[in-house]
């Protein structure tokens, strides 16, 4: 199929325009982050928060952009793995990410006095991420014969909400500071076995490789699904019984969070395991 070169139609979609808006937004709010003052040094759950937002503000703008330049070539007939797929993910992962450097990014002047530019700061943020929620639901209303994809679809969501739960309850608990050793490192093992489970499917999906494994994929779905379910009850229970022994408020609040964030982890993969055994019980 031959490269079509500047075709301007495709900048003014409805989809490009929420590209953009996200690439404006998300421009601003790295900007205005990476201007304000640096964090105390002995404050490791603040500097944490702080690599979170920036990685993630930075990240998702770069990767917006070669979406919007690959769409305006025409390029991504050529690439060797499934456009849909890879439009739908960073949609979605984008959304949830930015999201969630919205609620971060404010933790850092709790203990500091704010300024304008945190505050304008957090605003763009969240305009970022409506921007990708604009986008994830254009790539959702897509027809039939537009071929939206597996991860535009209720299971590749899950996916997605899997791994962005994993990423979110990793930067939780790198931002604790004197908890017990072992429940670091269970906690750790744990998220960390999950999120290259999901984030292994995502890839799988977006390079269009399913139809080459060797094992029949939806069977490997259902497993890495039941084991989600039964590593995200340990660590559940785990982060609810380590609340009872805290003291500190930047400790139980770290801890909440990361309760709230595995919970729903939690259930993102029971509905996926539900809808993984459904798949099998039908094709069977």
């Amino acid at each position: 199929m031959p490269v079509t070169f500047g075709e301007l139609s495709t900048l003014t979609t409805p989809l490009s325009a929420a590209r953009f808006w996200a690439l404006l937004c998300g421009c601003i709010t790295f900007s205005l982050a990476a201007s304000t003052h640096e964090i105390d040094a002995g404050t490791l759950h603040l500097n944490t928060f702080r690599l979170f937002c920036m990685t993630t503000w930075c990240s998702f703008f770069i990767l917006t952009f070669f979406i919007v330049a690959i769409n305006f070539i025409q390029f991504h007939s050529l690439l060797p793995l499934s456009w849909k797929n890879l439009t739908a993910t960073v949609a979605a992962l984008g959304m949830l990410m930015t999201m969630a450097a919205t609620f971060a990014f404010p933790w850092i002047f709790t203990e500091n006095n704010p300024t304008p530019r945190h505050l304008t700061a957090t605003v763009a943020s969240f305009l970022t991420s409506l921007g990708y929620m604009a986008e994830l639901h254009l790539i959702r209303r897509q027809d039939a014969q537009q071929q939206r994809g597996y991860m535009a679809s209720v299971p590749g969501l899950l996916k997605v909400l899997q791994v962005f739960g994993s990423c979110v309850a990793l930067v939780l608990l790198m931002a604790q500071s004197g908890m017990e050793l072992w429940r670091v490192s269970v906690s750790a093992v744990i998220y960390s076995l999950c999120l290259a489970a999901s984030l292994g499917t995502v890839l799988v999906m977006v390079g269009d490789c399913a139809g080459r494994c060797p094992v029949p994929f939806d069977r490997v779905l259902a497993g890495f699904s039941t084991l989600g379910v039964l590593l995200y009850m340990v660590v559940t229970v785990i982060c609810i019984t380590a609340l009872f022994g805290q003291q500190s408020d930047s400790a139980v609040m770290a801890l909440m969070c990361e309760a709230v964030v595995a919970s729903v982890t939690l259930l993102a993969f029971t509905v996926d395991m539900a809808y993984s055994v459904k798949m099998l019980c039908d094709r069977h």
